[in-house]
């Protein structure tokens, strides 16, 4: 039976209350009906107690499950946020360890230009064989820097880069083009791309050349 429709209320009376008189009959009559009213209004109770309970659940359940999506969003920030702290610690260790072999390479620069300066100063045929194993020496160390990132710039013949090359001399030159690198007195070095010492050069420029007098320019 639905809620909003009228409940219908049975009166019934025993044989003993109907041999009463009109009055007595009425009596109970009315008391039948004030107890099928309150059976009535419990029922009614009952019901309203039923869906409010039903609502009471459904709010819990949806605040339960704001909740729960709350806290799931909360992870998944969490989870980034971490996850973007180890990618920058693994990247700050990296930028540490790449200084640290940066400084010691540069350190140990001034050997490799002892290398190359006694290599140069050796061309004696008596000291083919000496020489031959102060190479191999020189090369190896070389190829070991070479590995951890270590790459010479490349100077002669190579137009004046300010960016990597640092001019000690310009050198007048009527065979080579203006801002030519002739000569390298130091060798410059790369690590992983970045200049860590530039190449100590000297630069070739044009002579200017005298300016000829106008054609119709009297001559002297």
């Amino acid at each position: 039976m639905s809620k909003d429709d009228p409940e219908k209320i049975d009166i019934n009376l025993d044989e003993e209350t109907v041999d009463e008189g009109p009055e007595d009959v009425a009596a109970a009559a009315a008391e039948a009906m004030r107890e099928a009213a309150r059976s009535a209004g419990r029922k009614l109770s009952e019901e309203m107690a039923g869906d409010a309970a039903a609502t009471a659940v459904a709010a819990q359940l949806a605040k339960i499950q704001a909740e729960k999506d709350e806290l799931r969003n909360v992870m998944i920030r969490r989870q980034a946020d971490f996850e973007n702290y180890k990618k920058r610690v693994e990247r700050e260790r990296a930028e540490d360890r790449s200084r640290a072999t940066a400084v010691i390479i540069e350190q140990v620069l001034p050997v490799l230009d002892a290398f190359e300066r006694a290599l140069a100063a050796h061309a004696d045929p008596a000291y083919e064989e000496y020489r031959k194993g102060f190479e191999l020496i020189y090369r190896q160390l070389l190829d070991v820097f070479v590995r951890y990132g270590l790459e010479p710039i490349e100077a002669v013949g190579r137009p004046f880069d300010p960016h990597l090359h640092h001019a000690v001399e310009r050198v007048e030159s009527a065979e080579r083009e203006d801002g030519i690198v002739i000569e390298e007195h130091q060798k410059g070095y790369l690590f992983r791309e970045r200049v860590l010492r530039p190449s100590m050069v000297r630069v070739s420029f044009r002579p200017v050349e005298p300016a000829l007098p106008p054609p119709d320019a009297p001559v002297n």
